[in-house]
């Protein structure tokens, strides 16, 4: 077989076994529901039911069907009962009663085929729209049967003002709806003046000049007419009120005003400009609007209106200076709130002229004005610590009434009393050393504030400042800050480091980092502490071994970065710590300086006591000269030779007590040797208390001497003589009081060193 032959018949079959069903031929089904046109028109009369239209199913060929219809219409709101079918064998529509178009516009209804033996659906429902044509049965309808409208005499011709607007219920786009207006009437009808009506828009015009006088009121009767058959149509009445309008311009009284004003102060109500005007007092038409249209580009004035007198006010709002400038011209034009009106006996005018004008001359009087400052103020830069008489600047001011005047100058502001003024040149010096760590001196900054006082009548004063920059100096060593310098510490806390801060009133660069060191000179400080890292304004402070509870310092030598330094001692109080980190209350040297001001004012009383004592002791012994005529006696009462008068007896008995007190205070500092750094443990020894025990012991030794002084009034015991007074004995033997130990104060024997 040759290739180019036709193809075998099994091929061919092959071939269309392998399209199957894919390439079955096309056929055209037909619709099985065939509906009329459905259109009912709004309000029909009837008569009811009547026929709408019909449909058809063709299944009704084959098979006995019944029609059923639902839906909007039928057995749903808005209108049940609407619609039926007249049998269950046919189709044929009818409808029972009007329909208003405006309510309902249209209704979708549903209708199916039922099998009449079965009751089986046979075919798909057939949804179906029911229009409602409409019909010209609505006019159109004005908001309101009337309306009220005002219109300013003199308003612009050709403008509108009023809108009408209506409402047509009809079926929009359609003649039914469309409106178109007329002006059926006016009244009064005049022929200078009237209104006309835009026939689409609505929109009511004026046209010439309506008149107040001649007619304050119209009547318009609108109507507003649709396009349907038959058209329909409605009116409404527009009542226009004509408001008086602004006829007359105000005039000045006088064309021309002059004022003589005096400068350097602001005056309200310096001159009232009066106006005349036509027109109804107290309307906009009335009120005058004045406004300064030249000589004021300075601002110097203001114009108002008063509302009771129609006045113009000109007030002086920034003062004037005669020197700059004396005299001043003013023009001050008038007119009123409302334009004025364009029309004129019902006719219209050429624009109007300018606004009335007045012209005001001020002539500006002379007044002493205070001096001025040249500058006001000014800053000068000032090393800190600078000596007195340092010169800083000068205050410079003028008289600016006249050249040469005389002018005084003081300060009024110098808070650390730093500095003088001279008061003619008004030159400034220092007085006294300043200090930029003054509270005085904010940010380096110390300001002064001075007064020139001219000659005039009355004086006045004017005011310049100088700014004064401390540039600083080192001349603050740092030192320890207050919470750093009392520090307390658990005896159970271990070698935990403490951290010690220190602060400089001075600024960059005489200030941190600083320099940390143990002072050597004070002890052997370093065996029991050392410091740590230095953080630059703070550093550790290490505690080298444990030490017992008690009170100890710790010598500091603190230095600021330029060397600078200062001796600091960090008192340190070693306490034991029952709850863990809090030290326990003990009495300490601030806790008893209470009992120790109580123990002198005690003393103190008791010294009163036995001053007391002391002079009724001397009067008992001359009262009682005649009991007693022979004191010495008595072994207690007479004076007892122990070795000649002289001033070397006195300087003794100072010399004994001043050992005393010389011994017990070496014992006390070799104490405080004992421990290095450490400054008291366990009893503290006050110093008031060796002071209130020296008193005790001067006390006994007067009280010794109380009997001689009585026995001094006594004329027949007079001291025998030893020897010349004041005179020297070679032996070079010295004499002193005895007196026992249970004649002392009971705890002088607690002193340390008392006893070997």
């Amino acid at each position: 077989m040759s290739s180019g032959g036709p193809p075998s018949l099994p091929l061919l079959l092959a071939l269309l076994l392998l399209q199957g069903d894919s390439h079955r031929p096309l056929r055209r089904s037909k619709r099985s529901w065939v509906v009329t046109t459905l259109e009912l028109e709004e309000e029909d009369p009837g008569p009811f039911p009547k026929f709408v239209g019909e449909l058809f199913n063709y299944m009704s060929e084959n098979t006995s069907l019944i029609y059923l219809i639902s839906g909007p219409g039928v057995d749903e709101y808005p209108e049940i009962g609407l619609f039926s079918i007249e049998d269950h064998q046919n189709g044929k529509i009818y409808v029972h009663r009007p329909v208003d178009r405006e309510t309902t516009p249209s209704f979708t209804v549903r209708f199916d085929v039922v099998n009449r033996l079965t009751g089986e659906i046979m075919d798909n429902s057939l949804i179906f729209r029911i229009r409602i044509s409409d019909v010209n049965d609505h006019a159109p309808q004005f908001p309101e049967k009337e309306f009220n409208v005002s219109v300013r005499a003199g308003y612009a011709a050709g403008q509108p003002i009023f809108q009408m607007s209506t409402v047509d219920l009809d079926q929009e786009n359609t003649p039914n709806s469309r409106v178109l207006y007329s002006l059926v009437s006016q009244t009064p009808l005049l022929k200078e003046s009237g209104f006309k009506i835009d026939r689409n828009s609505g929109e009511v015009r004026l046209w010439g000049c309506p008149d107040h006088e001649t007619a304050p009121r119209f009547t318009l009767l609108i109507r507003a007419r649709d396009c349907g058959e038959p058209p329909l149509s409605a009116t409404a009445t527009v009542h226009v009120h004509v408001q008086e309008g602004n006829h007359h311009r105000p005039t000045f009284t006088q064309d021309k005003y002059q004022v003589q004003i005096p400068e350097g102060r602001v005056l309200p109500d310096v001159l009232r400009l009066s106006v005349r005007d036509g027109d109804s007092p107290f309307t906009s038409a009335w009120r005058a609007k004045f406004n300064i249209s030249e000589g004021n580009q300075e601002g110097h004035f203001d114009i108002l209106t008063d509302p009771e007198t129609n006045e113009g006010i000109l007030n002086v709002i920034k003062a004037l200076d005669y020197e700059a400038h004396p005299a001043w011209s003013l023009v001050i034009a008038v007119d009123n709130e409302e334009p004025l009106s364009p029309c004129a006996g019902h006719a219209l005018q050429k624009p109007g002229r300018a606004a009335a004008s007045a012209t005001v001359s001020l002539q500006v009087t002379d007044a002493n004005d205070p001096p001025a400052f040249h500058p006001g103020s000014f800053a000068v830069i000032a090393a800190e610590g600078a000596r007195p008489g340092t010169p800083l600047g000068r205050f410079n001011a003028t008289d600016p009434d006249r050249t040469g005047g005389q002018i005084r100058y003081k300060l009024v502001h110098d808070p650390a009393s730093w500095v003088a003024v001279d008061e003619r040149s008004g030159a400034v010096v220092t007085r006294q050393h300043i200090d930029r760590e003054s509270p005085y001196v904010h940010n380096s900054f110390y300001v002064i504030i001075a007064h020139a006082v001219d000659d005039g009548h009355p004086p006045q004063t004017g005011t310049g400042t100088l700014t004064l920059f401390l540039s600083d100096v080192n001349d603050n060593a740092p030192a320890l800050h207050p919470r750093s310098q009392y520090l307390e510490v658990c005896a159970s806390s271990g070698p935990e480091p403490l951290l010690l801060e220190a602060e400089d009133r001075d600024l960059d660069p005489y200030a941190d980092p600083f320099t940390f060191e143990l002072d050597p000179t004070q002890g052997a400080a370093g065996d029991t502490w050392k410091l740590g890292e230095n953080r630059g304004r703070s550093v550790e402070l290490v505690m080298l071994r444990s030490l017992p509870p008690g009170d100890y310092s710790v010598p500091l030598v603190i230095a600021d970065r330029q060397g600078l330094s200062r001796k600091q001692t960090v008192r340190l109080r070693v306490c034991s710590c029952p709850g863990g980190s809090a030290c326990e209350a003990e009495p300490s040297a601030a806790g008893l300086e209470l009992p120790v001001f109580l123990f002198a004012v005690f003393t103190a009383l008791a010294a009163a006591l036995l001053l007391l004592l002391y002079c009724a002791c001397v009067s008992a012994a001359k009262r009682h000269q005649a009991v007693r005529p022979d004191l010495r006696e008595e072994g207690q009462q007479t004076l007892i030779k122990y070795n000649d008068e002289s001033r070397a007896a006195e300087a003794q008995v100072g010399s004994e007590v001043k050992d005393q007190m010389s011994a017990l205070q070496t014992d006390t500092a070799e104490e405080d040797a004992k421990l290095g750094a450490k400054v008291s443990q366990g009893t503290v020894v006050p110093r008031q208390a060796l002071e209130v025990r020296a008193g005790a012991m001067a006390e006994t030794l007067r009280q010794k001497l109380c009997g001689l002084d009585a026995l001094a009034y006594d004329p027949g015991s007079l001291p025998h003589v030893y020897t010349e007074e004041g005179a020297w004995d070679s032996t070079g033997t010295l004499s002193s009081l005895s007196f026992s130990e249970h004649s002392l104060p009971s705890d002088l024997t607690l002193w340390p060193g008392a006893k070997a």
